[in-house]
């Protein structure tokens, strides 16, 4: 039996040869036996085409089932006895796995993803600290806001710019809060707090009185997660596969909630839109949007309670309950008082650049929302976890659709109801957003042309957008 196997060969050789395929090279193997019989160590030569057979067979198990590996020796060749060897048992072989899976799309979800937010923490100490030294423009962006005689154009620019890091921290603040509560607070705490710039700028602009901005960032947001922020993720990523049952669950979330959009939208085809009778029919449809929301997302975190997974990348150190508290609140007042000079500007800005509040809201806004967690999918689709990337994009599609638009909808009865009267335009670009997904998704694969695919599908919902303009 052996105890312990040391082989002379560097991990990117052996993967080197085994993706090129490279002629068999021979490799010393110091081979210790624990037989009573085996008194001094034993040097063989064995060729790194067995080495590289064992690898990729950890790798690509299921390739390895449909065809058999001839070996090739040299003249060298010492015949000794076979040596069984389990790469994988290795602590750097599991660790290089680990780092490489994302490349099998074989990166799953925690809890806090799917449709708890699938929100992932940016590791990278240069993009950590952009993102909070670019805090410091929120209370710039405040004080001259409120106290400074700014142009609409630069109050606008401005607050966008500012609500990027404030939209990061939250959700930073939002997971570290999460790690010290239950999955069933965590996941109220992600549904809540996770979508909190959104939220903030649609409840503000039901308060002045624009509805066509609330539909329009709502909509921009569900099609800038499904076509633009998952194709620029396919680009950066490559070639991978998604999971499927994921991915379809929650573009079956989202064609469910288009359809009912239809009960209060088909009625304000033909008459006033905003009417108090369709602010009534949409009750209902966004309660039952609602219970489905609570009820995927209970499923959701029992299936992946098991497959929780600690990321080497994302491992950061916990923050404390208090101090997460802390920074969510003030980063969400931050949020709101930047969010409400966003929004007074917002027509303004609109009219002086000759575009309607409908297109700025869908595309400039809905972008800018969630911009954070969007470039975060992209990142983590570029170091090779395409799963786990399509998942952050798909699901944050699903929630807003099944939750941030529901939940507008009902609290806008607070302040002035709101009516899910959306027009033929908006629905069909959901729609068709969502088949295009779908169809990208097909067989779980993902590549860069069809990232562009869905890049380019983006392209004409803007111009689709732009032509609409507002009613």
């Amino acid at each position: 039996m052996l105890e312990q196997l040391e082989v002379d060969l560097d991990i990117e050789d052996l993967l080197q040869a085994a993706d090129v395929g490279s002629p068999p090279r021979l490799v010393r193997v110091d081979e210790r036996a624990s037989h009573p019989d085996a008194g001094a160590r034993v040097d063989h030569l064995v060729a790194v085409d067995l080495a590289v057979a064992a690898l990729d067979l950890v790798l690509h198990p299921e390739r390895e089932l449909d065809r058999s590996r001839s070996f090739a020796h040299g003249s060298d060749f010492v015949p000794s006895s076979t040596v069984p060897a389990r790469l994988d048992i290795c602590p750097i072989f599991r660790q290089w796995r680990r780092r490489r899976s994302g490349r099998r799309g074989s990166a799953r979800a925690t809890p806090a993803s799917g449709l708890r937010g699938g929100r992932v923490r940016l590791g990278r100490p240069v993009t950590r600290r952009l993102l909070f030294g670019s805090l410091a423009l929120a209370p710039v962006v405040i004080l001259l806001g409120y106290f400074a005689d700014l142009s609409d154009t630069a109050n606008f620019v401005l607050s966008a710019l500012a609500l990027v890091p404030l939209a990061w921290i939250i959700g930073e603040a939002t997971d570290h809060a999460a790690e010290h509560t239950g999955a069933g607070v965590g996941g109220f705490l992600n549904a809540t707090f996770g979508n909190a710039p959104e939220l903030i700028i649609a409840l503000l602009a039901v308060n002045k009185g624009l509805p066509e901005v609330v539909r329009g960032s709502l909509t921009g947001s569900v099609v800038s997660n499904l076509l633009l922020v998952l194709g620029a993720s396919l680009l950066a990523g490559g070639r991978g596969r998604v999971d499927r049952f994921s991915s379809f669950l929650s573009l079956g979330l989202v064609g469910l909630a288009t359809a009912l959009f239809l009960i209060p939208a088909v009625p304000g085809w033909h008459g006033e839109p905003n009417r108090h009778s369709l602010a009534v029919l949409s009750v209902p449809v966004s309660a039952f949007l609602l219970v489905v929301y609570v009820l995927v997302t209970w499923y959701s975190l029992r299936r992946h309670r098991a497959l929780q997974s600690h990321d080497d990348e994302a491992a950061l150190g916990a923050w404390s309950l208090s101090r997460s508290l802390v920074v969510l609140g003030v980063a969400t007042v931050a949020t709101a008082l930047v969010a409400e000079i966003l929004v007074g500007s917002l027509e303004p800005f609109a009219e002086k650049v000759g575009l309607s509040d409908f297109f700025v809201a869908a595309v400039i806004v809905a972008i800018v929302g969630n911009a954070a967690e969007h470039g975060g999918a992209v990142l983590v689709a570029h170091r090779g976890k395409i799963s786990l990337a399509a998942e952050i994009a798909l699901s944050s599609a699903a929630q807003v659709a099944v939750f941030l638009i529901p939940a507008v909808a009902i609290l806008s009865w607070l302040i002035e109801p709101l009516a899910l009267s959306f027009r033929p335009v908006e629905l069909a670009t959901l729609g068709g957003s969502v088949a295009v997904a779908a169809l990208v998704l097909a067989d779980g694969r993902s590549s860069r042309p069809r990232g562009a695919a869905l890049v380019a599908s983006y392209a004409v919902a803007v111009v689709a957008f732009y032509v609409a303009g507002s009613r």
